[in-house]
C-alpha cells in the first residue's frame, strides 16, 4: 500500500469489506437459487406434465395460479432485499468511514 493512498485491493482485504461480501453472499445466493427454481418450475411443469392443467378455482387452472404467484414472489423478494440492503448500506458507510480515516492518517 502506498503511503496515504488506499487502493481497491487494500479496501477489499479489509475485515469489514470481507464481512460485507460474506453477508451479501449468504443472503443473495439462496434467494437467487429459490427465485430461479420457482421461476423455471412453471414452464417445466406446463411443458412436460399435466398437473397444472387441473382447475383450481372455477375455470382458472393451477397454471394461472402459479403464474400469479410468481408476481407475488417477485414483490416479496424485492421487499426482502430492500429491507436487507439497509444493513448492507450501513456496512458500506462504515467501510467508507474507515477508508476516509485511514487515508487521512496515512497522508
Amino acid at each position: 500500500m502506498q503511503k496515504g493512498k488506499l487502493t481497491y485491493s487494500d479496501i477489499a482485504r479489509s475485515q469489514l469489506f470481507v464481512k460485507l461480501m460474506a453477508k451479501k453472499k449468504r443472503f443473495i445466493v439462496p434467494i437467487t437459487v429459490f427465485f430461479l427454481a420457482f421461476y423455471f418450475t412453471l414452464p417445466i411443469l406446463t411443458s412436460y406434465f399435466k398437473v397444472l392443467n387441473n382447475a383450481a378455482i372455477g375455470s382458472i387452472s393451477w397454471a394461472w395460479v402459479f403464474a400469479f404467484a410468481q408476481f407475488i414472489m417477485t414483490w416479496v423478494l424485492c421487499s426482502l432485499y430492500s429491507r436487507k440492503s439497509v444493513e448492507f448500506d450501513n456496512m458500506c458507510d462504515q467501510i467508507k468511514s474507515e477508508v476516509h480515516h485511514t487515508g487521512k492518517e496515512g497522508g
